[in-house]
């Protein structure tokens, strides 16, 4: 049986939350752990609609928090739901990530167990759109032909760190963010591409939020790598009048779409886990 998926969720579209969850039906996901997490500006209405696009799909949160967004507070929600989730193998997945695995989940992890690997690896695909535009997320939205291109932006633009832990084992500790898991290294040849849907309507007010909040001491951080990358994006589409440069050579953006990667990808991701380093860009271009 395919894993349960985990995810700790914001106050994301209810859009985004029904085609993430096709995705991973899709895939084979029949067990939904969440938790929503809603900082205290978030209007009770969206709030409402939320939950209830939730109940609706039936995957109605397993816990549900209210309050500033800490950069420890996805942690303990998740480690939460791990717990719920009980002893196996556990799937991680934000609401903006759909995974996109070169063979199935169980065909995954069943490789992984043969290696001895209690962790399967994946990198972030940053999907964006032809113009850069940032455009809402509505209701029956086709992702692929909104957001036609994917590229390396948050590891090449932001200096982000883009490996992320896509499957686990209950008894492995993983790190914030879903993106390492202490002591244990993913197979760099079996990687899952995690097409991030990240670039849409709300992000740059969301990004100033973190900035602002962060910056400010009301929400805590133990490393100023979240308040950076957002800065570092918030500098490149005030460069180019409140959109991404789909033109700007270091992501390398190609078409994609979640049944097919540019041919490269499997290898150009390799390399990118197997050479990557905490960086420290500077924010001008």
């Amino acid at each position: 049986m395919t894993p349960p998926v985990i995810a700790v969720i914001g106050p994301v579209e209810p859009a985004l939350l029904t085609a993430w969850t096709s995705h991973y039906r899709g895939i084979g996901v029949e067990r939904f752990l969440i938790a929503f997490h809603f900082p205290e500006q978030v209007h009770p209405r969206h709030r409402a609609t939320l939950l209830g696009t939730a109940a609706d799909l039936g995957i109605g949160p397993a816990l549900t928090s209210t309050g500033p967004w800490h950069e420890h507070t996805n942690t303990e929600l998740r480690e939460r739901l791990r717990t719920l989730a009980g002893p196996g193998w556990h799937l991680l997945a934000d609401a903006d990530e759909f995974h996109q695995f070169p063979v199935g989940v169980d065909d995954a992890i069943a490789a992984a167990d043969t290696c001895g690997r209690p962790v399967v690896g994946g990198l972030l695909f940053d999907r964006i759109t032809c113009d850069g535009a940032l455009p809402p997320i509505t209701v029956g939205i086709d992702l692929d032909q909104v957001f036609p291109l994917g590229g390396h932006l948050t590891h090449r633009l932001l200096g982000g760190d883009p490996r992320k832990i896509v499957a686990v084992r209950s008894d492995v500790v993983v790190a914030s963010g879903n993106h390492r898991a202490p002591g244990y290294r993913p197979d760099p040849d079996r990687l899952v591409c995690v097409h991030h849907f990240k670039w849409r309507r709300g992000v740059l007010a969301d990004l100033r939020q973190r900035v602002t909040r962060f910056g400010s001491g009301e929400w805590i951080e133990h490393t100023p790598a979240v308040r950076s990358e957002a800065a570092r994006l918030l500098d490149h589409v005030g460069r180019h009048h409140g959109r991404l440069d789909p033109t700007d050579p270091r992501p390398a953006y190609q078409p994609a779409t979640l049944a097919q990667l540019p041919e490269n990808w499997v290898a150009e991701a390799r390399n990118i886990l197997v050479e990557w380093r905490p960086s420290t860009p500077t924010s001008k271009e």
